[in-house]
């Protein structure tokens, strides 16, 4: 069939039998109810069926995007609850016995599943073990590991207490750790002696020694220790992860704005933005947009693949699943290790029924071959989802056909570290499926798609994409920087949150992410400033200036394109070499340069502002670059696209 010119396919039959929302019928209902009907009355019934409160909410919104400018949202702010008795204490009674946690080692067919109950208990242990350590209701624990279970353990049992974490992705690098470790203000850091990814050593432990040199806020060190490798150790600071026999430890009563984590993502200025995320709120939109988006059984084993460093993992590995009762697998290595078909043989492994990924691991996955596929039973699948970037339809079909065999529903899903969940996604058994195209918002979702006067296109077209109501598991601020959060996200568009990304609507009400419009650049879901990459490489002494922009990269979503005027006329023949060099050390492994152009000179206003969508436009092999008349120097547009042209790639 088609909807708007475009291919698209019906849910298979098999998956409307028991599924949540059954028809696109039903999805309107439920969208109308949710998102323009009765907005407080529909979350707060869904708030009361979906978590244990301390004192149920009587209250739904308090505030809007127009108020959230001088002072945060509300969402439930006379309910009390610890979300850790969510998603840990209601399921002991009738599901204590079933599988909680499926670990997935670095070696295929290693690890250890947990049960609730014994993931009751180990969080348990582990709370007693940090509040024996001083922390305490409101202090800040950061979070440096790989993905062992105790990492999502740790996560659960700052819960328990009361404290905020702030988990730090494994791959960043000292410099990025320190930053974050200072803006929180984190007193005790939980890391490992080394990771395992893809049969390599990731050195955790030295690398966080290295962010501590000389900051004295940091009392404690916990070291879970992983691979029981020789790692550095400061006597009286650092602890070994040890935990006792205690099989309870009280949870402690917050409110529901009380904030639940920080999570850094990178900002259009060098310094990341502490998202803060509270108790009540995220945790209902959690469990709701889990088992909507994924169509989620009692008997599912569903996987996503993700890293707990981003909020994929905190949403839909640990927080999201566990609060519906579900069996979650945390994954430790790679697609390709020890070959490309790592994914489907763990389906076959575990019969997984719900999987979760990104479309770069698709696409590598995918140039590497069908042969990596067809050895492995991949029967139990019933839905599979994308998510970290838009997703192109040849990736999409090869997806759908060769993984799924035509099957299986695809979730296309959009959301950000900022909404806490998934916003536009199909419903698996309800809504057609479009390759390349997330669908239609979920219930309680209002998009809009502003056009470049600022005003809202009410028919079909293509701009920014906006949304007009808040959600419960939106964050509420940037860490000690309200006026930032409100300059980043409401300013824009006033009285709608501003996404940063674009996004065309067709005639049927379907959207198709296009990417970041400001100066993020998501490069296979990893989500980083152009102003970190050019603060880093400005640093190199050969450097004069720079400009840092995204392209279209057929593998990672978007690539990394360098703009380096040097100060110097001479090259070196390592320049690049030596320049991701310094994007490792500074960034982290994931900070590379995909394409370095040694340029005479940057397109600047009068002013003195870097005109970046010319360089966008050329990073991207476009050749018009729109009125150039405003620059102080036209003539350095074509000295650069020469350059470009001669020279398409480092």
């Amino acid at each position: 069939m088609e909807i708007s010119g475009k291919k698209a396919f019906l849910p298979p039959r098999e998956l409307v039998r028991g599924s949540n929302i059954q028809t696109l019928g039903a999805w309107a209902d439920e969208w109308m109810n949710a998102t323009l009907t009765d907005p407080d009355g529909f979350w707060l019934d869904v708030a009361r069926r979906r978590v244990i409160w301390r004192k149920e909410p009587t209250i739904g919104l308090e505030g809007d995007f127009h108020s959230a400018r001088r002072k945060p949202l509300r969402w439930f702010g006379d309910g009390t609850l610890n979300v850790t008795e969510t998603c840990l204490d209601q399921h002991l009674q009738k599901h204590g016995d079933k599988t909680a946690i499926i670990w997935e080692a670095d070696e295929p067919g290693t690890g250890c599943t947990l049960t609730y109950r014994e993931l009751h208990e180990k969080v348990c242990a582990a709370a007693c073990m940090l509040y024996l350590l001083g922390v305490r209701r409101g202090d800040r624990v950061v979070i440096y590991m790989g993905m062992v279970p105790e990492a999502a353990i740790a996560m659960l049992a700052c819960a328990r207490i009361g404290a905020i974490h702030s988990v730090v992705f494994g791959g960043f690098s000292a410099e990025s750790l320190r930053d974050r470790i200072i803006d929180c203000g984190a007193k005790l850091v939980i890391t490992q002696d080394e990771g395992l990814r893809g049969g390599k050593i990731v050195p955790l432990k030295r690398t966080c020694d290295q962010a501590l040199v000389d900051l004295g806020q940091v009392e404690r060190v916990v070291v879970f220790k992983r691979t029981k490798g020789e790692v550095p150790w400061t006597e009286g600071r650092d602890v070994e992860w040890k935990l006792s026999d205690a099989t309870y430890f009280p949870a402690e009563v917050m409110e529901a704005e009380d904030p639940l984590f920080i999570l850094y993502t990178s900002g259009s200025t060098g310094k990341p933005k502490g998202q803060v995320h509270t108790c009540g709120g995220y945790l209902v939109y959690a469990s709701y947009t889990h088992e909507t988006a994924f169509d989620l059984r009692d008997n599912d084993v569903y996987a996503c693949v993700a890293d707990v460093g981003w909020i994929t993992g905190h949403t839909y590995i640990v927080y999201g699943p566990l609060a519906n009762g579900a069996t979650t697998l945390l994954f430790e290595s790679t697609p390709t290790y020890p070959d490309a078909g790592r994914y489907w043989d763990m389906v076959d492994r575990h019969s997984i029924t719900v999987f979760y990924t990104a479309p770069t691991a698709i696409r590598v996955l995918a140039a590497a071959g069908d042969q990596y596929v067809f050895p492995y039973d991949r029967s139990t699948l019933r839905v599979l989802g994308t998510v970290g970037e838009p997703i192109n339809p040849d990736a999409w079909m090869w997806y759908y056909k060769i993984v799924g065999g035509e099957r299986c529903a695809i979730v296309d899903t959009w959301w950000q570290t900022e909404t806490g969940g998934i916003m536009i996604s199909g419903c698996p058994a309800a809504t057609p499926m479009i390759p390349g195209s997330a669908t239609l918002p979920l219930p309680g979702i209002l998009p809009v798609i502003v056009g470049a006067d600022g005003k809202p296109i009410r028919s079909p077209g293509t701009g920014r994409l906006c949304i007009a109501e808040p959600w419960p598991g939106m964050t509420r601020t940037i860490w000690r920087d309200h006026e930032r959060y409100a300059a980043t996200y409401l300013e824009e568009v006033p009285g709608m949150y501003f996404t940063s990304d674009g996004c065309s609507r067709d005639k049927a009400g379907n959207h198709t992410i296009s990417g970041r419009v400001d100066d993020v650049i998501n490069v296979a879901g990893h989500r980083m400033g152009t102003a970190e990459f050019e603060s880093v490489l400005t640093a190199d002494p050969l450097v004069a200036e720079c400009a840092v922009v995204g392209f279209p990269h057929e593998v990672k979503g978007q690539g990394v394109c360098a703009f380096v005027v040097l100060i110097s006329t001479t090259v070196p023949e390592d320049l690049a070499a030596r320049l991701n060099a310094l994007l490792r050390d500074k960034i982290g492994a994931h900070a590379k340069l995909d394409v370095l152009h040694i340029v005479p000179g940057l397109p600047k206003t009068r002013s003195g502002k870097c005109m970046r969508r010319i360089l966008r436009a050329m990073a991207k092999g476009e050749d018009n670059f729109g009125d150039i008349s405003t620059l102080a120097d036209p003539s350095v547009v074509q000295a650069i696209h020469d350059i470009v042209r001669a020279q398409p790639s480092s």
